[in-house]
């Protein structure tokens, strides 16, 4: 049975895009990924899109998630709202061709601020489909617009986007501080010093121009900038939470940025448990299963 295909799973983003060649039991059988996201792409490319993936990895349906499903990707599929269940997502999917389903975002739409993800809610339901995170949890998905994910009782209840990664990116590229950000990012003492300024400060963007005085006043290395800046920026917004002291803090994606979040989730008084690679394939399964 584990031999042969029956869909594909596509993760469509913003600039990349991974495919799989899922079996009926959830086993990836192939995969492939490559720079054919959705700003790559015309509406009209997408039928000519999916006939390329099917070459590649068999003739089978599709069912996609990310940002393909957006109103800058192929055809919108509209949010469903907060409280967000498995069930309801595989209930809303669009499907733009034959044996081709988009699976939608959640949307916050009532209290005091909006809020939207596309993409995220998928691995968070495939974390806990897997086993590899409790049914009521939460969740930190690092990466340009990290998310802080809350569920309960297996539905999605609460979360948080914080465009952390992109400030970050813009620092490095322009402003005051372009110049000074170049190296890569490390876990050592400097990084674990911007946590700390991060996670007590009051005004970040005070506390980011510390590291241009820091410099200024030879009280920072030059080789320490990045890595302390970074810890500013992760330090603050994990310090927007007040409710880390003790728990577990399930972080998808994997990987250095995950790493340090984990760090400065250490010191902010949590635990942070890298959730194992394959949450967004797992999610998709279960999507296919209650939609066959």
């Amino acid at each position: 049975m584990d031999g042969r295909a029956a869909y594909i799973a596509v993760d469509w983003g913003t600039t990349n895009r991974r495919a799989f060649a899922v079996s009926g039991s959830g086993a990836v059988l192939d995969s492939l990924q490559d720079g054919r996201g959705i700003l790559s792409l015309a509406p009209g490319d997408y039928p000519a899109e999916i006939a390329d993936l099917r070459a590649r990895l068999g003739p089978h349906p599709v069912i996609a998630v990310g940002m393909v499903g957006s109103n800058r990707g192929w055809l919108s599929a509209p949010y469903i709202a907060a409280p967000a269940t498995l069930a309801a997502l595989a209930n809303a999917c669009v499907e733009p061709a034959p044996d081709v389903r988009i699976v939608p975002g959640v949307a916050l739409r009532d209290g005091q601020r909006p809020d939207v993800m596309r993409g995220e809610e998928v691995q968070v339901f495939g974390a806990i489909e897997a086993g590899s995170a409790p049914p009521t949890a939460l969740f930190c998905q690092p990466g340009t617009h990290n998310k802080w994910i809350e569920t309960v009782d297996g539905a999605i209840t609460d979360f948080t986007t914080v465009m952390t990664g992109e400030i970050f990116a813009l620092l490095r590229a322009q402003g005051i501080l372009a110049g000074m950000l170049d190296g890569e990012v490390g876990n050592g003492a400097a990084f674990r010093a911007g946590v700390g300024r991060g996670l007590a400060s009051r005004n970040l963007a005070a506390t980011l121009f510390e590291v241009r005085s820091g410099l200024l006043l030879d009280r920072l290395a030059p080789d320490d900038a990045v890595s302390y800046a970074s810890g500013i920026l992760i330090g603050a917004d994990v310090g927007t939470r007040d409710d880390l002291q003790g728990r577990p803090v399930h972080l998808l994606g994997g990987g250095p940025l995950a790493a340090l979040y984990a760090a400065a989730i250490a010191q902010a008084g949590g635990t942070g448990v890298i959730v194992p690679d394959g949450s967004t394939t797992s999610g998709i399964h279960a999507i296919w299963s209650l939609r066959t």
